[in-house]
């Protein structure tokens, strides 16, 4: 359940997410960071499309390429190198970072290979991972199928699912 009632699960997912985003951190009096790389700010875009979202909502970081995940957000280099920037470690760091900067109860982190190009054959084009901080840390990775703005916009739906499932868990 989400707050206001809303039941979700794989096959009925929440019918706005960022909505009930927006009501659970209202109604909790918390607040949300996020930190982008291949959803380029569509996680931010849906949740100010919200009347009301300024009143939890911190803003974010849209850290595309690496020097901005470095230094914007404290990626380890050694993370980057080590796991690369599409990895559930540089999720992880990424919503952590993101966190530290804007001290918001709640932070969620999204990279990935979106294509149509870059994939090998350990991380495929569609790759996406998602991380969320918080009173519940959880982290994914995700196979997700789909053309460029197709598999952008499942990823946002996966970070909203993810961060709700965290609040959730609590």
């Amino acid at each position: 359940m989400t707050p206001g009632g809303l039941r979700r699960s794989r096959e009925h997912p929440v019918p706005d997410p960022a909505a009930a985003v927006v009501e659970m951190l209202h109604a909790a009096g918390e607040t949300l960071a996020v930190a982008e790389s291949c959803t380029g700010g569509w996680l931010g875009r849906d949740i100010t499309s919200v009347p009301g979202a300024s009143a939890s909502f911190w803003g974010g970081v849209i850290a595309y390429d690496n020097s901005a995940k470095r230094s914007l957000l404290a990626v380890s280099p050694d993370t980057l190198a080590d796991h690369g920037a599409v990895s559930e470690e540089t999720a992880v760091e990424m919503a952590t970072g993101v966190a530290a900067l804007s001290e918001a109860t709640w932070s969620v982190a999204v990279t990935g290979l979106a294509g149509p190009s870059g994939g090998t054959p350990d991380k495929p084009v569609g790759t996406v991972c998602v991380a969320v901080a918080g009173p519940v840390q959880l982290s994914r990775t995700y196979r997700l199928t789909g053309d460029r703005e197709g598999v952008r916009a499942a990823a946002v739906a996966r970070a909203f699912g993810l961060l709700l499932e965290a609040y959730e868990g609590r």
